[in-house]
């Protein structure tokens, strides 16, 4: 099925999806805690059980060798099943940027500079605005301010209509900053899990994407502009604030490998607030992140590559592309 993209948006993305992951999220709400990191937790120490087993019980012959790897397969075959039918589909679907109306023509380098002018004057008002009254939200204050926004936008577009909360912090905010991870997507329980560790300035932003990935947006770079088109459009100067910051860092990462001699001068024109927060940012990773992380981004490199992101974790960064098309108007008057 996930050979025909229209196939898929129609019959599961659109129809069989939202059953499912309403269902997975109104008996997750009922939990104060993530069932779906539980219910990892089962699964590894059932394989755990079965291997001792195997290794200290069964008689070491061929037919034992043999029976023990197709019971893996078909163990295998399930979990990969599950995961298509609970979400995975949604991979396969057409790319939401088609129903956003939002172009994927190449831009100039022109635009992507005017683009960083424009989130930097955006996020130069918004810091005087918020001055020294950042907001340390709650996880349901974050839970309810996202899906509020997300239901505003569902006015025009019924892609961001949002029901059942589900949005829970991490069981292990330590060993999730260790591996490098702001936040994830649980397709068994189908709950937006969120490390509550990070910057709270990050935080509006990643509850958004990861809520993009709940209502059935899959691949990374479209949860990145549903996240972030939800933060941009929320009556919270918080959400806004996060949403031009989190997008900010893209832009500049992609003019830094691009036009680093543009890159030099832009960075003297970043609000202090901004440095800043890039400055806090940067030793909140450092404190936590270790070798791991950069293991784990292969890991997340190679599972992105399985489902139809042929560029891996580089599809982040096919973000800037959308949000120079979506500001292209604004962008033209810039000077």
């Amino acid at each position: 099925m996930g050979l025909y993209p229209q196939a898929v948006e129609s019959y599961y993305s659109e129809l069989i999806y939202p059953v499912i992951s309403m269902v997975q999220r109104c008996i997750a709400s009922f939990f104060p805690f993530a069932i779906g990191d539980l219910l990892y937790t089962l699964l590894v120490i059932y394989v755990i059980k079965e291997v001792v087993i195997f290794i200290s019980k069964t008689k070491k012959d061929k037919d034992a060798y043999l029976l023990f790897a197709l019971r893996s397969i078909n163990f295998m075959l399930i979990i990969y099943l599950s995961f298509k039918v609970l979400w995975g589909l949604n991979y396969s679907r057409p790319q939401i940027n088609e129903q956003l109306q939002i172009s994927k023509k190449p831009y100039q380098k022109e635009q992507l500079l005017r683009l960083s002018s424009l989130f930097i004057d955006k996020l130069e008002k918004l810091g005087k605005a918020i001055g020294d009254t950042s907001v340390n939200y709650t996880i349901e204050e974050l839970q309810d301010r996202a899906a509020t926004s997300y239901n505003i936008l569902a006015v025009k577009q019924p892609l961001f209509e949002y029901k059942y909360h589900a949005v829970k912090p991490v069981v292990s905010g330590w060993l999730t900053s260790k591996l490098g991870i702001e936040g994830y997507y649980n397709p068994l329980s189908g709950e937006a899990n969120i490390n509550t560790k990070l910057p709270e300035f990050v935080l509006p932003f990643v509850v958004c994407h990861e809520m993009a990935h709940q209502v059935g947006v899959a691949r990374e770079d479209e949860a990145n502009l549903v996240g972030y088109l939800t933060a941009v459009h929320s009556e919270d100067i918080q959400f806004r604030y996060s949403a031009y910051y989190n997008m900010l860092r893209y832009v500049l990462f992609e003019i830094r490998m691009k036009y680093p001699e543009d890159y030099n001068v832009l960075i003297t024109q970043i609000p202090q607030q901004v440095i800043d927060h890039f400055k806090q940012e940067r030793e909140f990773w450092a404190k936590y992140n270790g070798s791991m992380s950069v293991y784990m981004g292969k890991t997340f490199d190679k599972i992105l590559k399985l489902n139809n992101q042929q560029k891996g974790i580089n599809s982040y960064q096919d973000i800037v592309l959308w949000l120079v098309n979506y500001h292209e108007k604004e962008l033209a008057v810039l000077n």
